[in-house]
């Protein structure tokens, strides 16, 4: 059963006119299919979806976002991966449903893969917690990310949730310093890193797992601090101007393509990537492959000094720092200002001593 949203009004309608015409037999016995009809009728409902879809706005793309029929993470990791081997557990508390880890293949590449779950149906969302991780699953990815580290293996993230869980018993378990820690382990490892994110990126939940050598997003997914709706309650104390705050936020990704947050957009069907599975996989396969295959030219250290520098530009080009020309100069002002500072802690006595006979003489 296809679920449409509300500005599909008009594609629901002509859908339900094709089914009609593709099963003659169905009411009023009509012996041929009437091909030219059909015809006309799909040409109509790929331009109405083309119309639709290249105007819309925040708002709508959040609606697109959180589709119930979108290709979920395990869709991915089904179709694109070979041989994959599922690991379980933090090896703290328990496993977490709503992440799925292990290693497998990608284009004979041995790779780790960590992928967000929501679920298909109701039942696989109440296992999987609509997406929203626990501390374990954030402590359970840091675990594999450091094994992955320790073998030079790269590392695949997909994201798709609405945040990390705010329940009283994740909170008692420490979500803030797992969700922390998780964000340090993935800017200190050595391994090439590409997160996609293939849904709704909702805030710490999202960028736990997304501060990676490459951000990719799909053309209708989300990513941000707080939910519309969330931004709108706080802001204006109506949820209802979630349009209003949608736009606010910046939160689609061409927005975050010019902000310097992201680093790539996958392109989806006209009508969404719920409509035509097949070429959202050939898209994403192609993406990974040609960011993976750039990646995997630099050496662990380059890796590491790309990422720093990546999340270090951030908001510098167009914020109140002004343009950095070459990123490399924060890493080497950085490196100089603590080389000095070590200099100085280990050599204060005689360094004082020098100043001091310097100003002596001076006066003398």
């Amino acid at each position: 059963m296809k679920n449409y949203l509300e500005f599909e009004k008009n594609i629901e309608k002509l859908e339900e006119k094709l089914k009609n015409l593709k099963d003659p037999f169905q009411n009023q016995g009509i012996s041929k299919v009437e091909t030219e009809k059909i015809s006309n009728i799909q040409s109509e409902i790929d331009q109405e979806l083309k119309k639709i879809y290249q105007n819309l706005n925040p708002w709508e793309k959040t609606q697109v976002a959180r589709h119930e029929n979108r290709p979920k993470s395990n869709f991915f990791i089904q179709k694109l991966f070979e041989d994959f081997i599922s690991l379980e557990g933090d090896r703290f508390y328990s496993e977490d449903k709503s992440v799925t880890t292990g290693f497998a293949k990608f284009n004979n590449t041995s790779v780790l893969i960590i992928g967000q779950e929501k679920g298909e149906d109701l039942n696989t969302r109440i296992e999987k917690n609509f997406g929203m991780m626990r501390p374990e699953g954030y402590r359970k990815s840091i675990r594999l990310m450091k094994l992955a580290d320790r073998f030079n293996i790269p590392i695949i993230i997909f994201i798709d949730t609405p945040g990390a869980y705010p329940g009283a018993g994740a909170e008692e378990r420490g979500q803030a310093e797992a969700i922390a820690k998780s964000i340090q382990c993935s800017m200190e490892i050595k391994v090439p890193t590409i997160s996609i994110i293939i849904g709704e990126g909702g805030s710490g939940g999202a960028i736990a797992l997304a501060s990676s050598n490459r951000v990719l997003m799909f053309e209708n997914a989300i990513y941000s601090v707080i939910s519309p709706e969330g931004c709108a309650t706080i802001l204006w104390k109506d949820p209802s101007k979630t349009l209003q705050a949608a736009k606010a936020m910046k939160l689609s990704a061409e927005d975050l393509l010019k902000l310097g947050i992201i680093d790539g957009i996958i392109k989806e069907p006209i009508g969404g990537a719920h409509r035509n599975r097949e070429e959202i996989l050939k898209n994403v396969k192609a993406a990974l492959k040609a960011n993976l295959l750039d990646l995997l030219k630099m050496s662990r250290e380059e890796i590491f000094l790309d990422r720093k520098n990546k999340f270090l530009t951030i908001g510098r080009q167009k914020g109140f720092q002004g343009k950095i020309q070459n990123s490399n100069n924060l890493v080497m002002k950085n490196k100089l200002y603590y080389d000095y500072l070590i200099l100085f802690k280990r050599f204060k006595f005689p360094i004082i001593f020098i100043l001091i006979a310097i100003l002596m003489a001076s006066l003398l």
